[in-house]
């Protein structure tokens, strides 16, 4: 496959740290060679795999070559060749007091492309390793000037978020720093802008007089088994809740921003997080479902959460008393990433209209779809009223080609667009809606595998129930 753009971006070296874990392997090299494919790279560039073992660059390319052909895209589809002799890889760890072999391969790839050329490191990297990995950018001179990616979760506490927070700016500026949630570069999220700005059918009803409530449901049908000592350190509220539900809520209580510009989209979505009112823990519902802790790797006397659901408010004059109702779990009934808006019942010579006769959903999940449920009158002699409901799969409209979320971040990366990704500021105001959750945990219910959670969660979205399932009692 030729690559399908050009552009004029700087000459890049790319430090990807944690090069041969298993984040990598799925998601950060087959993004970057998509970005190959569609030419997305700079004309220049060079990607330096990081590790603490030894491996030359030939081995390093088998490495990525058999990452792609487990995960696509496939190699043979081009241009393999020209993205494989621009790979390389840098042996012996990197800390503080010994940056193994990174400094030498960063010079060699500079002197190659260009003294001048970008630095952007990428830390791939579980989130306890930020920590020293931060120390040693700075102590080796790696942060002047470079861009830097985290992957989430930026912080685990908000003690230990602050903490991080502080390293990171000793090192780097605000913006240079690259906080990734991959959520924000969903086709589906993004396309909540264009839906909502780019039609007069829907901006007007964006707001507490006609929006009922809003449901963000993004349950999951898969275990924790290949990561089980990860997740039982985190669980659903930290790996889901504070990080990616939070920002979509966000996303959609914005107000309209001044422009579609990279500040002015981060200045609307923190604007709103500073509205988040803090979390009631009576106002969420924590589950673990049944035979997590005979999982390898979790305590016999475990009480992590694999599913949370909470009633979130925002304090604003548009959503003021507008609850939106967030929901995840492990092991649940189906996989799917929806945000509905539910409307409230017209007002007129229509009453027999149900609760969730009309509701605007779009889908997460690929390049996103809308479904529009409403009214409709039954055909036949009486003025019977039945539900219709109007689709339209995003994927269709022609001339698309959606990108990847990791695809669409690690662009924006290159081009310095923080648009999609979380700021110290927001993520400072997600830890504080959280904090009254963290200091008096609620309750953690049992449910079934392949269910909808623990039927305590049903009281938290009164008459409309939730829209994609719940557990009976």
């Amino acid at each position: 496959m030729p690559p399908t753009g050009t552009n004029e971006l700087t000459p890049t070296v790319f430090v990807l740290y944690g090069a041969t874990g298993d984040l990598a392997r799925r998601m950060v090299l087959p993004a970057f060679f998509e970005l190959a494919q569609h030419g997305l790279l700079p004309e220049d560039w060079r990607l330096i795999g990081s590790g603490r073992g030894e491996r030359t660059d030939e081995e390093f390319v088998e490495h990525v070559r058999s990452a792609l052909e487990e995960f696509g895209p496939d190699p043979d589809d081009g241009p393999w060749d020209d993205f494989a002799e621009r790979l390389r890889f840098a042996g012996g760890g990197f800390t503080a007091d010994d940056p193994g072999q990174l400094l030498d391969a960063v010079a060699t790839a500079r002197k190659e492309i260009g003294d001048d050329a970008q630095l952007v490191h990428y830390l791939s990297l579980p989130p306890k390793a930020f920590t020293d990995y931060t120390r040693a950018l700075g102590a080796h001179g790696l942060g002047e000037g470079a861009r830097v990616v985290y992957e989430k979760p930026f912080g685990a506490s908000p003690e230990g978020f602050r903490e991080l927070d502080d390293l990171v700016h000793s090192v780097f500026d605000e913006e240079q720093v690259f906080r990734i949630d991959h959520f924000l570069g969903k086709e589906g999220t993004q396309d909540l802008h264009a839906l909502r700005f780019a039609n007069g059918l829907f901006e007007p009803m964006w707001s507490r007089e006609h929006v009922a409530q809003v449901q963000i449901d993004v349950p999951e049908d898969l275990d924790v088994a290949d990561r089980a000592d990860f997740y039982d350190a985190t669980g659903a509220t930290l790996d889901m809740l504070v990080t990616h539900l939070f920002q979509v809520a966000a996303e959609v209580a914005m107000e309209p921003p001044v422009s579609f510009s990279a500040n002015d989209i981060l200045s609307a979505r923190e604007s709103v997080l500073a509205n988040f009112r803090p979390l009631a823990p009576e106002d969420v519902v924590l589950g673990q479902f049944e035979g997590y802790r005979e999982l390898d790797g979790v305590p016999d006397d475990s009480a992590t959460d694999t599913y949370v659901a909470a009633r979130l408010f925002i304090d604003s004059g548009r959503w003021r008393g507008v609850p939106f109702l967030l929901r995840t779990g492990k092991r649940m009934a189906a996989k799917q990433q929806r945000v509905s808006l539910v409307l409230h019942r017209p007002k007129g010579p229509v009453n027999d209209v149900p609760a969730n006769g009309n509701v605007v959903s779009l889908s997460l999940a690929g390049a996103g779809a809308v479904d529009i449920d409403v009214m409709a009158k039954k055909p036949g002699p009486d003025l019977a009223m039945a539900p219709a409901r109007v689709s339209l799969d995003l994927s269709k409209i022609p001339g698309g080609e959606p990108l990847a979320p990791y695809v669409s971040l690690i662009h924006d990366v290159l081009i310095g667009d923080r648009s999609l990704f979380t700021t110290s500021e927001g993520l400072a105001q997600t830890w504080r809606a959280l904090q009254p959750v963290l200091d008096d945990r609620p309750q953690v219910h049992p449910y079934a595998p392949g269910s909808w959670g623990p039927v305590e969660a049903n009281a938290l979205t009164g008459e409309h129930g939730w829209l994609l399932g719940q557990t009976e009692d």
